[in-house]
């Protein structure tokens, strides 16, 4: 079902270029097109967080479609039409009466013209600015219920890329667990609760978005907790398998767990939760070869994610998996992203395969690597942000095998 917004008192700035509030930026033109209002990527993430009634209509390719969406948004495949000027380009699509539509699509100029069409058949439209590219850095966040820890950890989700990232707080303090998102966001999150933030912490240096580490520790006078490696080159406090961190009154256990990349680690939760980073999500394992160079490096990778994996499934069943991705767009439910060990191990066969046969299976389904993988790396090395990170960043996530 799409998202619907409840917007009557709204309606009246859409229509009328001189009446625009804070909802909606200036008009913009494309290519002759005349002006049509734009949403910002934040006003729709809220509007969408509040369930309140509005259409959100994809005019990508279907191709473009099947790698993200926005949750709940409804799909006509257009783009080319609007570019010919086709006059049946939306002519049969009918949003529900009144009820304004939100326009999508790469980067935000196909949209323009797709709301320029409703608009001329009378229907309230308005374009996203800077469309699936500028989407991929909403988020929405979502509480994980604990029974079995003295911390409260929250789950927070980029909607659009997959990324999951953590805030784990305790008596007045905050460890953030692979930030993915502007400090701002975990700034905000900590400050509703209360919390200082004290800890980031990656379980590894991504490759298929940039890290926030290190701003984010730097804007909070934090420590940054990395996995022991070479690799990096920004100040940080390397950890290593078996060393415990503090947080209030809460411990979280560094669990070395090597294959996704060499120094992958896993963070366990007072044994009540287990922060899996790329190494395992809910259904599948991660990737051993995005830095591997040759097939035999990958299967070296394999081997070693599979006594990784095997480790962790020893863990006791009640334990609950906290992944860094997920590959399906993320909607706006409040429901974690999480599930209990024995239910991963039960759906995830690959578990369950010896080394002999889970080797050759995942290095024959390694997937072609995320875009711009290299110089993420690069960037999450050195600890910097380009300008524009979702110039690197927009695209689904692949980091997973299985």
């Amino acid at each position: 079902m799409p998202y619907v917004m409840d917007c009557d008192n709204l309606i009246d700035r859409w229509t009328n270029a001189g009446r625009f509030h804070s909802t909606f930026s200036e008009t913009t033109s494309v290519a002759g097109t005349p002006d049509v209002a734009e949403v910002s990527v934040d006003d729709l993430r809220r509007i969408l967080e509040r369930h309140e009634r509005v259409t959100v209509l994809d005019v990508r390719n279907a191709a473009d479609r099947a790698e993200w969406f926005i949750p709940g948004s409804l799909h006509v495949d257009v783009h080319d039409a609007l570019w010919a000027n086709d006059p049946k380009a939306l002519a049969d699509f009918a949003p529900p009466a009144g009820v304004p539509v939100v326009t999508v699509c790469g980067r935000g100029r196909t949209s323009v013209l797709a709301s320029r069409r409703l608009q001329e058949r009378g229907v309230r439209s308005v374009s996203l600015r800077g469309g699936m590219q500028a989407w991929s850095l909403a988020w929405n966040v979502a509480p994980v219920r604990l029974d079995r820890s003295r911390a409260e950890v929250l789950q927070v989700r980029r909607t659009g890329k997959g990324c999951l990232s953590y805030v784990v707080g305790s008596r007045g303090v905050a460890a953030v667990i692979d930030p993915a998102l502007d400090p701002s966001v975990y700034f905000d999150i900590a400050r509703s609760r209360g919390w200082k933030i004290s800890q980031v912490l990656d379980t590894h240096v991504h490759a298929d978005h940039l890290s926030r580490a290190r701003v984010l520790a730097e804007s909070a006078g934090a420590t940054v907790y990395l996995p022991e490696q070479r690799r990096v080159g920004y100040q940080h406090t390397p950890v290593r398998d078996g060393d415990s961190l503090t947080i209030g009154e809460a411990q979280l256990k560094v669990i070395a767990t090597p294959g996704h990349t060499f120094e992958s680690a896993c963070y366990l939760l007072e044994g009540a939760a287990l922060f899996t980073g790329d190494t395992l999500f809910l259904g599948t394992v991660g990737r051993p070869d995005l830095a591997a160079k040759a097939d035999e490096e990958t299967r070296n990778r394999a081997r070693l994610l599979h006594g990784s994996l095997q480790r962790l499934i020893g863990l006791p069943a009640e334990t609950l998996v906290l992944p860094g991705h997920t590959s399906e767009p993320i909607a706006f439910d409040a429901r974690p992203i999480a599930d209990r060990l024995d239910a991963v191990r039960e759906r995830a066969h690959v578990l369950r395969l010896s080394e002999d046969d889970f080797v050759p299976l995942i290095v024959s389904r390694v997937p072609a690597p995320p875009a711009n993988h290299s110089m993420i790396v690069q960037h999450n090395e050195r600890g910097d942000l380009p300008d524009d990170p979702t110039l690197l960043e927009a695209g689904a996530n692949r980091c997973t095998v299985g």
